[in-house]
């Protein structure tokens, strides 16, 4: 369970980060950039998937780099269902959504180690 909240605060820190410094993502506060995370899980854990699979061929003939496409897909979809958080077009979801996935990459492997759980220790 700690593990989880870790990894939401970190999208979440990912989010409002990327809101302050892409002139075309627009995150008010840290409120909105907690909701955001939340649905963001939600919809990578329930559209993304099914996302994925549909455009499995296309991915494999661009050799993943559709795959972008998909995340900024599922990231240019939460401004729909999260009032306040602005994405002004779907380029700037999919730049998000990289630079999102890259930080919260990085934090996830600083804050939680290699493993990526809270409290275990490396021997």
């Amino acid at each position: 369970m700690a593990t989880l909240l870790v990894k939401w605060l970190i999208s979440a820190l990912g989010i409002f980060v990327v809101g302050r410094y892409l002139p075309g993502i627009h995150v008010p506060d840290y409120k909105i950039a907690l909701l955001v995370a939340l649905v963001l899980a939600v919809l990578n854990v329930t559209l993304r998937p099914i996302l994925k699979l549909i455009s499995f061929p296309i991915t494999i003939l661009t050799l993943g780099a559709f795959a972008l496409i998909v995340n900024g897909f599922v990231f240019w979809l939460v401004p729909f269902i999260v009032k306040g958080f602005v994405i002004d077009t779907f380029w700037w979801a999919v730049l998000g959504a990289v630079i999102v996935s890259i930080i919260t990459g990085i934090l996830d492997r600083v804050i939680l180690g290699s493993d990526g759980k809270v409290g275990s220790s490396e021997d």
